[in-house]
This record gives C-alpha cells, sequence and structure tokens, in this order.
C-alpha cells in the first residue's frame, strides 16, 4: 500500500460504519470574552494590569480550600510518601475492601485518595467542583479516569497480537522495519513503568468504537462545562498499534534518509531548520541510486513546489511523502547493511487497511465533535516508537481544523533529545501554511520504560542524559514558542508541576510582553496536586486547567494506583507542597479561621 493513501485517508475520510453514528447537538458560539477562545487574528483587547503571583502566600494561594481539604490532601501526601506503603498499596486495598465492606470502603477512598485526585463519579457529580475551581478562577480538562484493569498475561497477549502485521506473523516481514519499530517480547506489557500515563492495550475495533464514545462524551461534557474548555484524547485507545509503528518507521527511515543525503553534502550535524540541501546534487544522488529515471526525479522537485532557491529544507522533503507529488510511488530508501533500495511501507492486508482507515475516522470524528462544541483537543504523546506518527496525523488535523483558532493542540516531550527540532520545524510549517499552531509541552511519562527498551533491543537512547538537560530542553522549547507568540497564530499549554518552570514562563511572558488576557499562554496541572501553583495563576487572571478525572471508584484504582507512585516520585514538590499546607493551617489554628469558608 503506497503511503499517500494514508495521507488522502486523514484529510478526506467520512465516518462511514454504524458505530461512528453520533448526531452531534448544534450549539450557538459564544462571544468573545474574558474566557473564549481568540482567533489567530483577533484583535487585541483592553489589557488590565497583571498582578504580581506569589507562590508563597498560603492565604491566597489555598483560599479555595476548606481546612478538612487541607488536612486531606497533607494526609494523602504523606501516606505517598511512604514506600513500605507503597510496595504494599494493592494487598492494602483489598484487605480494607474485605474488612469494609463495598460501602464503607468506598467511603473510605472519598475521604482520602479518592477525593483527592478524583472529581466523581459522573458528569453530573463533578459539576460543582468544576464550579468551584471556576470561580477562583481555574478551569477544567475533563478525563475519564476508568482503567482497564488487565491481567499483565492478557495484556501480553494483546499487545504483540496488534503491534505486528499478518506479514510479520508469518515471519517474511519483520526484518523490514528498524528495531525500535517493532513489538519486543521484553516490553509485551507497556504500562510496566509507567506511573505518570494512561495506557490502553488494543483489544478489538469494537472497543476503539467504545473508548472514542467515552471520548466523545468528556469533550461533550467541557462543552457544556464551560466556553473555553479542553479535552483530551490517545491516538494509541483508537486503533491498532501496528499502524502507528509502521507509519512512525516510514516517517523516521524519511527523515533520516534527509540527514544521510544532507551528511553526502558536507551538511551534517546542523540543527533541523538550518539543513538545506542543494537540489541538483540531490538529484544527481537519487539518480545513481536508481529510483527513478533522471528526468522523472527533476519533475519532483519544480519551482512552483519548492521555491527558486536551489535549495530544499526538512519541511520541504517531508512534503514529498504527500499525496500532492508523484514521488509517493517511489518510496524506497537505501538499506545501508545491503546496499538494495527497499520499499518505506510494508504491505497490508484488506482488514488491516480497514482498521487503519476506522482508527482515522474515529480521530476525524472527535475533532469534528471539538469542533462543534468550542473545545480544544489535546492529542497525548507517548512512547517515542508510537510518537512520529501521532505527531504527523495531529498535524494532519491541524491543518483541517486550526484554520481560524488553535483547537488541535499537539503535545511536546522535553525529554526527547529532538523535542527541539520537532517544534520549531512543526511552528515554521505553521507558519508556512497560514494555520494556527497550538502546543501543550510535557517534559514526558515513559523515561524509564524507554531507556530500558532502548539499551535491551540495542538501538540509541531517545531521551535526554539527566533530568538537568531535560529542565534545559524545556525551557529551550518553552522560550521559542513564547518568543513566536508575538508574530505567530499560537497557543501553547505549559503542563507542569514545576514552579521554576511555571516562574520562567511568567518572567518570559512579562519580558515579551505576552498578557494572559490574550489566551496565547495556558497553564496545567493535575486535580489534587500542586493547587500552590493553580490556584495563584487563577486568581491572577491566567488561563489555568486542572486535568480532571472522573468515574466510579473501584474502576478508578488503577488511576489512583498511578497518582500514588506519581507523587512519591517528585518528593522535592511534594514536601514543598506539605510545608505550605501545614504554613496554612497553622495560620488558621493561630488565627481562629479553622472554619474557614470559601467565598
Amino acid at each position: 500500500m503506497a503511503l499517500n493513501r494514508v495521507l488522502s485517508v486523514v484529510r478526506s475520510c467520512t465516518p462511514r460504519f454504524a458505530p461512528l453514528s453520533t448526531a452531534p447537538a448544534t450549539r450557538e458560539q459564544p462571544a468573545a470574552g474574558p474566557g473564549a477562545v481568540l482567533g489567530c487574528g483577533a484583535a487585541e483587547a483592553v489589557r488590565p494590569p497583571v498582578p504580581a503571583v506569589d507562590f508563597g502566600n498560603v492565604q491566597e494561594a489555598y483560599r479555595s480550600r476548606r481546612s478538612w481539604e487541607l488536612a486531606r490532601s497533607l494526609l494523602v501526601l504523606r501516606l505517598c510518601a511512604s514506600p513500605a506503603l507503597l510496595a504494599r498499596q494493592e494487598q492494602l486495598l483489598h484487605l480494607a475492601r474485605r474488612l469494609l465492606g463495598q460501602r464503607l470502603f468506598d467511603m473510605l477512598m472519598k475521604m482520602t485518595f479518592y477525593g483527592q485526585f478524583v472529581a466523581g463519579e459522573d458528569q453530573e457529580s463533578i459539576r460543582p467542583l468544576i464550579r468551584h475551581n471556576r470561580a477562583f478562577g481555574v478551569g477544567a480538562i475533563l478525563d475519564y479516569g476508568v482503567e482497564e484493569d488487565l491481567s499483565p498475561k492478557e495484556a501480553e497477549r494483546q499487545e504483540m497480537e496488534s503491534c505486528t502485521s499478518v506479514a510479520e506473523r508469518k515471519g517474511n516481514g519483520t526484518s523490514k522495519r528498524e528495531k525500535q519499530y517493532q513489538a519486543h517480547p521484553a516490553f509485551r506489557d507497556r504500562r510496566d513503568g509507567v506511573i505518570s500515563a494512561r495506557t490502553y492495550v488494543y483489544a478489538s475495533e469494537a472497543k476503539c468504537d467504545s473508548r472514542m464514545e467515552t471520548f466523545l462524551r468528556c469533550i461533550e461534557a467541557s462543552g457544556g462545562a464551560s466556553d473555553d474548555g479542553f479535552s483530551a484524547i490517545k491516538l494509541t485507545a483508537l486503533g491498532r498499534p501496528q499502524f502507528l509503528l509502521q507509519f512512525s518507521d516510514v516517517l523516521t527511515k524519511w527523515r533520516r534518509f534527509f540527514h544521510q543525503m544532507a551528511a553526502e553534502q558536507g551538511k551534517a550535524g546542523l540543527a533541523a531548520m538550518d539543513t538545506k540541501l542543494d537540489v541538483a546534487a540531490l538529484q544527481e544522488s537519487m539518480a545513481k541510486m536508481g529510483i527513478a529515471p533522471r528526468k522523472e526525479i527533476e519533475n519532483w522537485f519544480m519551482a512552483e513546489t519548492l521555491g527558486v532557491s536551489g535549495t530544499l529544507d526538512l519541511l520541504d522533503w517531508s512534503s514529498l511523502i504527500d499525496s500532492r507529488t508523484e514521488l509517493s510511488k517511489h518510496l524506497v530508501v537505501p538499506n545501508m547493511q545491503t546496499g538494495q533500495l527497499e520499499p518505506l511501507l510494508s504491505g497490508f492486508t484488506e482488514e488491516e487497511q480497514q482498521q487503519m482507515k476506522r482508527m482515522l475516522q474515529r480521530m476525524d470524528v472527535l475533532a469534528k465533535k471539538a469542533t462543534e462544541v468550542g473545545v480544544r483537543l489535546m492529542v497525548d504523546a507517548e512512547q517515542s516508537y508510537f510518537q512520529p506518527a501521532i505527531s504527523r496525523l495531529t498535524l494532519e488535523m491541524q491543518r483541517k481544523f486550526n484554520v481560524e483558532k488553535p483547537l488541535i493542540f499537539n503535545t511536546y516531550q522535553c525529554y526527547l533529545r529532538d523535542a527541539y527540532d520537532n517544534i520549531t520545524l512543526d511552528m515554521e510549517l505553521a507558519r508556512r501554511e497560514g494555520w494556527c499552531f497550538g502546543a501543550k509541552l510535557v517534559r514526558g511519562a515513559y523515561m524509564a520504560q524507554e531507556r530500558a527498551r532502548a539499551a535491551k533491543i540495542g538501538y540509541e537512547d531517545p531521551i535526554n542524559p539527566t533530568y538537568e538537560a531535560t529542565n534545559a530542553m524545556y525551557h529551550r522549547c518553552l522560550n521559542y514558542v513564547l518568543e513566536e507568540l508575538k508574530h505567530t497564530k499560537a497557543e501553547v499549554m505549559v503542563a507542569s508541576h514545576n514552579e521554576e518552570t511555571v516562574r520562567f514562563t511568567l518572567r518570559r511572558m512579562e519580558e515579551l510582553g505576552l498578557h494572559p488576557a490574550d489566551h496565547q499562554v495556558y497553564f496545567g496541572q493535575l486535580l489534587g496536586m500542586c493547587d500552590q501553583i493553580s490556584f495563584p495563576l487563577g486568581q491572577a487572571g491566567f488561563p489555568v486547567y486542572k486535568y480532571v478525572p472522573y468515574g466510579p471508584v473501584m474502576e478508578v484504582l488503577p488511576y489512583l494506583s498511578r497518582r500514588a507512585l506519581e507523587n512519591s516520585s517528585v518528593m522535592k514538590g511534594s514536601r514543598r507542597e506539605q510545608q505550605l499546607l501545614w504554613q496554612e493551617l497553622k495560620r488558621r489554628l493561630r488565627t481562629g479561621s479553622l472554619f474557614h469558608h470559601p467565598a
């Protein structure tokens, strides 16, 4: 199957099968206001003075919280700091449920971990919390927190089956994919070593339809809860991961081919946006490789497509595998070991083609629903061996839906060595093509697993070597985006619990003249974590959001386990939060305001 079919399906697919028949209710869009999503070319609004943000003022930071909520936060954080307790959490939860019974167990969870990290059991029960937080300047990103509690054996079986094609299972296709993009028996359960992100395992097409319906309900609820909501999705929830692996392999090989040609021209080691190939030399090299006759190759590099500079950069190169060019039918690259030209994309069976198409249709349905109800859709990042495909498919959605304002946000993991190249290339592409760029910046959730997998399978570790290097990469990417916001159609979500990163963002916004009322820079944290960052930002007028999970108690236990482990892994920030909680509780005791009622 030619790759151009993949990309053409992304752009033009429309839902044609029964499970996707969700008739959206039309909704009048609100007029632009303090909480509205501004368009790319929106006029500059009247700007009030920006209040200073003081993360050390505990009275203001916890003004929205009752004293018993502060005590609960302190208790939960203390429990999360106990290695012995966390090591036995599953056994302890099971024992508590047996001793207390389901009803009392649910009550205990709602008084502790569930109450700290989860908003409620359904969309109706979470409304009071959303309204309360909104009154203090903090928005919501709704997230149905139910996770499938598969046994390791079942998860491993499903993963290996869903990550390999029919041809590979027959033993005649595995070698065509690079090691990084092949399923490996040692990493059959993608949940291992991952505490900061949900993992979806492919079970069936019906299961993917069910997950899509769940995402649709979250999008609808976000649209009903506020006029400036966000919702988040994961692409591995929507289809067979085999397609993401194969497409990632294609994109990586194509980019590597570009850098090999750059090395031949003496341009190795330059930043991605600074690397430009001489077109005449490139044509000569491709003709020598036998990819196509010289005359046909010359027709691929026309002035109306690539300009008249005589050079070609990585964005130009990437466009050559688009369906708009004739080169797509010649998608082959030289295998440096064998010296032979090999097709980039292995053939799919008819069933696999249909599964791929349905995955893209689900993406399209979600993006259309988000557009209809005025909700911005964030596509979460995942493991590095899926990410090239996820980013490319998200980019195609941005081209289609980010025409007037950023509705689709891509996620950039700054623990990746190539994070800066990725974000600069995508920003430049948005500028050239005239659509609105939307980005969420995170550090990343899969570091331990990524390192172990690279070492075991034998490919280059994609992760920055140290935590300090990741911080530097995050600030470098963030600074680049913030500087571009002054003259580019873009918005960014700074998704971080790191107080220094938030301070860095505020300082650069002030230096660059970026006002919070412009709604170009957003902040995001998880419900139950870092209130001392979220609420001071919201009360000062900065757009800030909490990820708000919801779902029945027993069905969100896997989510709660990950939150407990995540808190234990970020002890430096947790210790500061505990100190501030204690400080505010003691202040209320001292001043006789222990029964403080938020207003």
